[in-house]
């Protein structure tokens, strides 16, 4: 759930109601094992075929890490000998949101103690133990007091927890302390458990195959078009061994075609909500329109275009559109939110303590990760855009090294094949 999404003054009671290929297990034959090795997608280094050096792009990776896990503007933070969490700064909260990105990054990065940080921290103070909730997550939590600000849980964070988990497992085993394979399926099978008591559902809704917006309440009957990734879905169904792969499989099927719903035929924008048919769905603090959430939507196309190409003629088509109304609006200039069809909005998302449209580096960023998808050469406008920008304060004193700064760190890892599908190491 993106920061900017919802205040944290948003009761609890509230969001209760919205509330290349990889190898297919163990026991293989070594032919299939061979056909398998041969199949994974070949990740593409865009940065090195916009002209950028190989050392030149591995110093710019390494001083956006630094930036925001370890500089002075940095959003992650140890606590004690083993614990450590990731802050909205700006709203003084931790996220369900953050903590995962943050273990994602860790897991493609081989930061193994930052990940176990994170996940201790998540455990101790996000996921409940008991209850209707069991094995969820409390989407925002105080990092000082520890009091969860809502004990909800925001999809995208056990998405998001799951497949950082898989992929730990397969990276670094699971005899190092962490049983990380164990920890995914706990919070899967308690998923799996969910019925609507306590008016908590699975984070998939099972009706329509579709990640739900929150697990509970209203929110399980309707979606956020940027916690479709189709491509951790395929990951569930390799690695997750829990009996349930055709159903992952089907997920990730949905998830393509409702991005085709959901994304406008002429600009490629999709409302930040929406319901499964992909039409916009209006919230009593929002109306319908591409902001914050939304930007992640041309990412995860390009993931899943990278990583599985399942639909690319889709998928290239759309990438063409987006980068092209973006373009129309000012490579240099282009604002953050928009009506679907690319006017400017009324009503402008505040975030943090700010109301005012910008040129985000977040969008520009993850707009630039839509060139591994757009097969026209102009697109690598967007790619030198993203390479000269800066993760630094804006004009006007604005600086959000959170989401912004994630957004900016996820597009590099991607437009330099460093955000791969992590398979089982070879014994």
């Amino acid at each position: 759930m993106a920061y900017k999404k919802l205040s944290i003054k948003i009761s609890v009671s509230v969001m209760a109601f919205v509330l290349t290929m990889p190898l297919s297990g163990i026991g293989q034959s070594k032919k299939k094992t061979a056909k398998a090795e041969t199949e994974r997608p070949q990740y593409k280094n865009l940065f090195k075929e916009a002209g950028y050096s190989q050392d030149e792009i591995d110093k710019k990776l390494a001083k956006a890490y630094f930036d925001i896990f370890e500089g002075p503007n940095k959003v992650y933070f140890k606590e004690g000998d083993d614990l450590g969490y990731v802050s909205d700064v700006k709203n003084k909260d931790a996220r369900t949101e953050g903590m995962s990105y943050g273990m994602m990054v860790a897991v493609q990065l081989d930061k193994k103690d930052v990940f176990d940080r994170l996940w201790r921290w998540s455990v101790k103070y996000m996921q409940h133990q008991d209850g209707p909730r069991e094995g969820y997550f409390a989407w925002s939590v105080n990092p000082v007091t520890k009091k969860q600000n809502s004990a909800g849980s925001a999809s995208d964070g056990e998405l998001y927890y799951i497949t950082s988990l898989l992929f730990a497992s397969n990276k670094w085993g699971n005899n190092t302390g962490i049983d990380y394979y164990k920890e995914a399926r706990r919070i899967l099978d308690a998923m799996w458990k969910k019925d609507g008591t306590g008016n908590v559902h699975n984070i998939i809704n099972i009706e329509h195959k579709q990640i739900s917006f929150v697990p509970e309440g209203g929110g399980y009957n309707w979606t956020d078009p940027s916690y479709h990734v189709p491509a951790f879905f395929e990951i569930w169904a390799l690695y997750a061994k829990d009996g349930h792969e055709q159903f992952y499989k089907e997920c990730a099927e949905v998830s393509r075609n409702f991005l085709h719903k959901a994304c406008h035929p002429v600009t490629g924008l999709n409302s930040d909500y929406t319901e499964f048919s992909g039409e916009p769905h209006p919230t009593p603090w929002m109306p319908a329109g591409f902001r914050y959430d939304s930007w992640r939507v041309p990412m995860n196309v390009a993931m899943d275009y990278t990583w599985y190409g399942k639909d690319k003629k889709w998928q290239e088509g759309y990438a063409k559109r987006f980068q092209n109304f973006l373009r129309s609006k000012g490579l240099d200039k282009f604002e953050d939110q928009f009506n679907l069809d690319g006017s400017t909005p009324d009503f402008i998302l505040q975030a943090g303590p700010v109301k005012k449209l910008r040129h985000s580096i977040g969008l520009v960023a993850t707009s630039a990760a839509a060139s591994l998808v757009n097969p026209d050469k102009e697109s690598l406008d967007f790619v030198h855009a993203l390479w000269n920008a800066k993760l630094e304060p804006y004009e006007d004193g604005y600086f959000d090294p959170y989401y912004d700064g994630l957004m900016y760190l996820f597009s590099l890892m991607h437009l330099s094949g460093k955000y791969q599908i992590i398979v089982p190491e070879v014994k």
